[in-house]
């Protein structure tokens, strides 16, 4: 096997990538501390045509040098807009008829693998690295996805947790 380089990759420039029809998922983040992780969660918006990114409260916003270290240009090609309220965001993707997900550690959550995909858009709500998604947030959701974990930590990165769940989220959607 021999690696390959960027140029093999044939990977769509930024004018098609806005063109291209998108994965009908919108992703917010509810007051996420660090902008290395809303960096994190742009790379993986652009790899997987993600809708929209929707930054809330304290989420750093672009242009922003470790959002731009982590996003490595996927600010230019992904469509995002701010937020000053998480709730007041929800409400709007209600009124447009999306399905809420929270993703959290929360009593009666569904299981990531056993999440069944609803016929309408998602909203996925990723939450701050210390509190996770505001309990207002969780009690606005049409239901809430955990990861299921084994080993002895509660919980994994933001960036990391949004990586997982949009993977399984764009294979359903995709198979």
């Amino acid at each position: 096997m021999k690696k390959l380089k960027n140029k093999d990759l044939q990977r769509i420039n930024i004018e098609e990538f806005k063109s291209v029809k998108k994965t009908p998922i919108t992703i917010v983040l509810d007051n996420v501390r660090s902008a290395l992780n809303v960096g994190s969660v742009f790379r993986t918006a652009d790899a997987f045509l993600i809708e929209n990114i929707i930054l809330c409260g304290i989420t750093a916003q672009p242009p922003n040098k470790d959002i731009r270290k982590a996003a490595l240009g996927a600010t230019d090609s992904v469509n995002w807009e701010y937020s000053k309220n998480t709730m007041d965001t929800v409400n709007q993707l209600i009124e447009k008829d999306y399905y809420i997900v929270g993703i959290e550690q929360a009593e009666n959550s569904t299981l990531l693998n056993e999440f069944e995909l609803p016929k309408k858009p998602i909203a996925i709500i990723m939450g701050n690295e210390v509190s996770g998604v505001a309990q207002e947030v969780v009690d606005a959701c049409n239901e809430v996805i955990e990861i299921p974990q084994f080993g002895t930590k509660h919980s994994l990165n933001i960036s990391v947790t949004t990586g997982v769940v949009i993977w399984d989220l764009w294979k359903k959607l995709n198979a």
